[in-house]
């Protein structure tokens, strides 16, 4: 197992015990990836867990497990002591054996922080990007819980991986799509971008230098602007309305589904 970096093991065991708690013998796994295990933390880096469970999560858990973890996880660079967590929960039956699309059980993140406390939670859904995720977790990732994930995921068809970009990135086509998320959404057609090209998965900061590049020059600031932001920890870009985010965001889609294209 990975040794976890060590600002984050107080909130990691925390998260854990909460888990534990709501889960009980129901818990199969829990994984560690993202930045934590590869390429190393950020200041605006969250905390990504991948949790395995034998079976579906009756609703009365679900609601309990979301509402508790917000008092583990903030909103990034709003405390000194806790990272956003992002926690995604799948019933082992659901993807093992592999199909596609995927679906997951719960996902709790920062941006859902103010549907939580208002009593509005997510249901399970058909969920694209676990065929990303369970890639990365079979290359990088630590077990906290259970086996590794090589041993218990199997292996996401280099076709899956390609359709779970293509229909991650069909979400995106309005600004009512991205309004609010212009940062964490061009990041993501970065590393997209990335994957569709190469067929690897690289971190955000590494994936927005590789896409600034290969935008136009009314583009490249902005992805530039957001890697920056992401790497500082701070406050969203106040004036994204301002900046060619549109086009930036329809560039990208096209060069992805060119690469695919080929790809094929």
């Amino acid at each position: 197992m990975t040794a976890l970096p060590q600002q984050i093991i107080p909130q990691v065991s925390s998260v854990q015990a909460v888990l534990k708690s709501h889960l009980g013998r129901n818990l199969r796994a829990i994984h560690l990836f993202g930045s934590a295990v590869d390429g190393g933390l950020k200041p605006g880096s969250d905390i990504d867990l991948m949790v395995s469970i034998t079976d579906p999560l009756p609703e009365p858990v679900r609601r309990a497990l979301m509402t508790d973890l917000l008092a583990h996880s903030a909103w990034p660079g709003s405390s000194d002591t806790l990272r956003a967590l992002e926690v995604t929960v799948v019933a082992l039956g659901e993807i093992v054996p592999w199909r596609y699309p995927p679906r997951r059980e719960m996902q709790f993140g920062e941006w859902l922080r103010e549907d939580i406390e208002a009593g509005r939670f997510e249901p399970a859904m058909v969920d694209y990007d676990l065929a990303i995720l369970i890639t990365k977790l079979r290359r990088h990732s630590s077990a906290l819980l259970g086996p590794a994930a090589a041993e218990l995921f199997e292996e996401v068809p280099r076709s899956d991986f390609r359709r779970s970009l293509l229909d991650t990135i069909a979400q995106w086509n309005e600004e009512p799509d991205w309004l609010g998320e212009e940062r964490n959404i061009l990041l993501a057609l970065a590393r997209i971008w990335f994957s569709a090209c190469t067929g690897d998965i690289v971190s955000k900061d590494v994936a927005a230098a590789w896409a600034a590049q290969r935008l136009p020059p009314t583009c490249r600031s902005l992805m530039e602007r957001a890697a920056a932001a992401y790497l500082g920890g701070g406050e969203d870009e106040p004036a994204w309305g301002r900046m060619p985010v549109a086009e930036t965001i329809h560039f990208c889609k096209g060069e992805i589904e060119r690469a695919l294209k080929r790809a094929q």
